[in-house]
């Protein structure tokens, strides 16, 4: 269960006139309780969406309110949050490090109190669960971008999180392995919370958050939310 309380962001933009810092609001106070399986948060580029998303691992702080999961606050508790919240990111670049897929999930695992022989099992039989089980000594920059971002979500699922937060997880990707990831995401036991522009996989959640301007301005029903984004982003034209 992920809680906000009056979470809010800003940031320090500088000094104005007469000597006053002047503060940016990222995103204004959002209050909800997230139990749904599926949350899908949409909004246009800039609006404060991913800053909404990495507040629930800790990645962003709040800078007023609070962001719990499961009861741990993330500002008290910020390692034992990441424990149990798994982030995938745009481009899975920015989070594969090792020479080989095997690896990379093996470092993954790391954290885990297992052996190095049990962290090479595991790794392979997640890369097995997502189809890439003849790829574990490929060398990850040999794969191809649907390939890598299911290697991404392979490795963190790995540690076993209870929510996975997803921030575009499909905006780099082809129509093919955008719909083989959008069906790997709905099957899965954990809460996702997906930030996306992919409408139809918004329509598809249990609950649905629109972001505009740095304010959730929407909260509720995926198609009703949906329509919402779009009539938002008419007016904004």
């Amino acid at each position: 269960m992920i809680e906000l309380a009056g979470a809010t962001v800003t940031a320090y933009t500088g000094t104005g006139h007469g000597g006053q810092q002047e503060i940016l609001t990222i995103l204004h106070p959002v209050t909800c309780t997230l139990v749904e399986q599926r949350v899908a948060v949409i909004g246009a580029n800039g609006s404060g969406k991913s800053t909404l998303a990495r507040l629930v691992n800790g990645l962003v702080l709040p800078s007023a309110g609070t962001v719990t999961v499961n009861g741990l606050d993330t500002l008290t508790h910020g390692a034992a949050v990441r424990r149990q919240v798994g982030f995938v990111f745009t481009d899975p670049d920015a989070q594969l490090v090792m020479p080989t897929a095997v690896e990379d999930i093996g470092l993954s695992l790391h954290r885990l109190d297992l052996s190095a022989a049990e962290r090479d099992e595991r790794a392979r039989a997640a890369l097995a669960r997502f189809g890439l089980g003849d790829r574990a000594e490929v060398p990850v920059h040999a794969l191809s971008g649907g390939q890598k971002q299911l290697l991404a979500l392979a490795g963190v699922l790995a540690t076993e999180p209870a929510v996975l937060v997803c921030d575009e997880p499909t905006t780099l990707l082809d129509l093919r392995w955008r719909s083989t990831v959008d069906t790997l995401l709905e099957g899965l036991d954990q809460q996702v919370l997906l930030v996306t522009h992919d409408l139809e996989a918004a329509a598809r959640a249990d609950r649905v958050l629109v972001v505009d301007e740095a304010r959730v301005v929407f909260d509720g029903d995926p198609r009703q939310g949906v329509a919402t984004y779009r009539d938002l982003m008419a007016v904004h034209r």
